[in-house]
């Protein structure tokens, strides 16, 4: 049986855990829920998404990039453009992903001679390279006033909460599936040390640019379904850098390098943005701020370090009161 996890690691009970709730996030929509629950679903299932892609290249290899945003936007505003030249918005979607890699491997290559915080450096500009270049192209993507897709034919959640839900498990099932396979080995051999790795004969360039590729595939879909909910998008929106520093937030308030604490991330992330959104517009920032660095000094692992350790606790607790018991029983 296929589930989020491999077969090998995870109880029958937890992945019949995971298919009952994937059926039950199925049907919110056929049972009447309010449609702001289907909202922050979407909202949660493409930063899923989202921070599970950056946590291929920069949880797994270590490989910390701020240019996703380049990719989230070229994906909308491919789903944008064609959308309003007659195509079908989910033929766009492949189109986008398929620009998403191709700049993904253009400017991957190079940056990937770079390493540490230069690598970084680079790639903050290449996503405001981006923006500012998308604010130029008015003829095409209308500038600095964005660009309004069709709406004809009304609008429903439903078709777009389903998408969503849809990419999410396809994000996690290729996250697990790298991180058991010999993908997942290699980019966390490179990410502890890359020189080692080249020694002994890991093709740490390819790797590198396979999993930039990867991430820009999901994030250039998650852009194209994020322009399809929206019916807006401008460049400072989706080729913004607070989009690249939320994606890289999610997986590291989350966990790096792990299945779920990306999902964690989002999910913490969506609940922060959605209470102090409202009334307090900016306060949501300084949140954001101070769980990075509470947990960044209290425990780099995120929320699933925290809840390894408290696991491990509670089964040494449990096992010292296994151990106890007999004594006490023959003492009586």
């Amino acid at each position: 049986m296929i589930g989020l996890a491999s077969a090998e690691n995870t109880p029958r009970p937890v992945t019949l855990l995971l298919i009952l709730v994937i059926i039950a996030l199925v049907s919110l929509p056929f049972v009447g829920v309010n449609p702001y629950i289907l909202h922050l679903g979407f909202l949660t299932f493409l930063y899923v998404s989202l921070s599970s892609a950056w946590n291929i290249l920069g949880g797994f290899a270590g490989q910390v990039s701020f240019g996703y945003s380049a990719f989230f936007g070229l994906g909308a505003y491919a789903t944008g453009i064609l959308w309003n030249a007659g195509v079908n918005p989910y033929l766009t979607l492949p189109v986008g992903a398929l620009l998403a890699l191709a700049f993904s491997l253009l400017v991957g290559y190079p940056c990937f001679r770079l390493s540490g915080p230069y690598f970084a450096i680079a790639t903050i500009g290449i996503g405001e390279a981006m923006r500012v270049i998308m604010l130029n192209l008015g003829d095409i993507t209308g500038g600095a006033s964005g660009l309004t897709m069709p709406t004809t034919g009304g609008f429903s959640k439903t078709p777009s909460y389903l998408s969503a839900l849809l990419l999410m498990i396809a994000v996690l099932l290729l996250v697990n599936y790298i991180r058991n396979s010999r993908i997942g080995l290699a980019l966390l051999a490179i990410k502890e040390d890359q020189d080692a790795a080249e020694a002994l004969g890991v093709p740490t360039i390819r790797y590198k640019l396979l999993a930039h590729g990867l991430g820009a595939i999901i994030v250039g879909i998650a852009g194209g379904l994020y322009a399809q909910y929206m019916f807006y998008i401008e460049p400072n929106n989706v080729f913004g850098f607070n989009l690249s520093i939320s994606l890289l937030l999610m997986p590291v308030i989350g966990g790096l390098a792990t299945l779920w604490g990306p999902v964690l991330g989002a999910i913490v992330f969506v609940v922060i943005q959605d209470t102090l959104m409202a009334s307090f517009p900016h306060l949501h920032l300084l949140t954001y701020g101070l769980l990075l660095v509470v947990i960044v000094l209290f425990e780099p692992d995120g929320l699933m370090g925290l809840f390894g350790r408290l696991a491990r606790f509670l089964r040494s607790r449990y096992a010292e009161g296994q151990a106890r018991a007999p004594s006490g029983e023959q003492s009586l």
